[in-house]
């Protein structure tokens, strides 16, 4: 399992993360702290990563594109601080490990994982 966090995520979750066994960066760590989320979303696809992020067009974007990968998940919980994250992701990813290997969007909110199998139906 690789992990590349966005922006707006804390940076030393990386570093949690990573000695928890999770191979992650984070966007700022490869230069794309202030790339587009297509731009992320197709380094996440060449690198084999999944996306984690606070931001619900990255859902959208894969849902438009008909897209079978990356995964995303997409944290609705704001102002976690680095060990929280790490934390609240390792449970995600215990709990959807196989969805995500697969291609999914997952959102996360405080009492429920929402779990949708890529490629997402868009709705013109």
């Amino acid at each position: 399992m690789k992990l590349l966090l966005d922006q707006g995520l804390p940076l030393s979750a990386s570093t949690l993360l990573c000695e928890a066994g999770i191979d992650t960066v984070h966007a700022e760590e490869i230069g794309l702290s202030t790339a587009e989320d297509i731009e992320i979303i197709q380094r996440a696809r060449e690198d084999e990563r999944i996306v984690v992020t606070l931001d619900a067009d990255f859902h959208t974007l894969l849902a438009f594109g008909e897209a079978t990968s990356p995964s995303v998940i997409r944290i609705r919980i704001e102002r976690l601080r680095a060990q929280a994250l790490t934390d609240l992701l390792l449970t995600v990813i215990d709990a959807c490990n196989y969805e995500l290997e697969k291609g999914a969007a997952v959102t996360v909110e405080i009492s429920r994982i929402r779990v949708r199998n890529l490629p997402l139906l868009s709705y013109s």
